[in-house]
């Protein structure tokens, strides 16, 4: 077994939700008393925070930077970084590592093109669905992702930070979330992305109005299967897909 290594605390809800999916993919594999072999370095997301909202991103890559080289000193085999936001600066985190930077945009990218989905709505953070570096990532896989009308985008945002990330799972949030899928769906959407590490929380992807990725989920098992199997190479989403 080798291990992975987390950057996490970017929200601690999240985080928490990569530990227990991981954990538990090791006990599915191994059997008995399995767990996996991780390194978990977490940050207090209120600095993360500011660094967003007062654009200063190439600073946060540079402390996201750090702690990757640091969880290889400690004898990370990957690294992930447990938010699709912060991999706005997936560059900086690689080229601080010599081990694998596993990518959860790529592998929320390889998920949709094994199901045959070209035309996800992407419900995300403000940064990741008007940003650009989501979209771009998405289209060297041929796929041409949707975001909401800009009072949809605004919901999600609130959504994620001011209930999700503080724990809160309101039953209201879902039924808008709905709504917003819903009228994507009438405007061509094939699928969903959860592309926020929270939503999860808040939504089932198999009980949705189209067939839906959560991030979270791909990017955990990327990394178990890198993880718990013999071939030291990165394939995408394999056994877990």
């Amino acid at each position: 077994m080798k291990t992975i290594g987390l950057i996490g605390g970017m929200s601690f809800e999240s985080t928490a939700v990569y530990y227990d999916l991981i954990n538990n993919m090791a006990r599915d594999r191994f059997g008995g008393l399995a767990s996996a072999e991780i390194l978990l370095h977490s940050v207090n997301f209120a600095d993360i925070v500011a660094l967003q909202q007062s654009g200063r991103w190439d600073e946060a890559g540079k402390r996201l930077a750090s702690i990757a080289a640091n969880l290889e000193k400690a004898g990370a085999d990957c690294v992930l970084t447990c938010t699709n936001t912060m991999h706005k600066i997936a560059d900086q985190v690689q080229d601080a590592i010599s081990v694998p930077l596993v990518d959860i945009i790529d592998e929320t990218a390889m998920s949709l093109k094994a199901r045959g989905c070209k035309r996800p709505l992407l419900l995300a953070t403000r940064y990741t669905m008007e940003d650009g570096f989501y979209h771009a990532q998405m289209a060297s896989y041929g796929i041409e992702v949707m975001t909401s009308e800009k009072a949809g985008r605004d919901r999600i945002h609130s959504i994620i930070f001011d209930e999700l990330c503080k724990g809160k799972v309101l039953d209201s949030s879902r039924v808008e979330m709905l709504a917003i899928i819903d009228a994507a769906r009438s405007t061509g959407a094939d699928s969903i992305i959860l592309g926020c590490t929270e939503i999860c929380l808040l939504l089932d992807p198999d009980h949705l109005p189209l067939p839906g990725v959560d991030s979270t989920l791909v990017h955990c098992q990327a990394a178990s299967e890198f993880a718990f199997s013999a071939d030291t190479a990165l394939d995408g989403v394999r056994k877990y897909a």
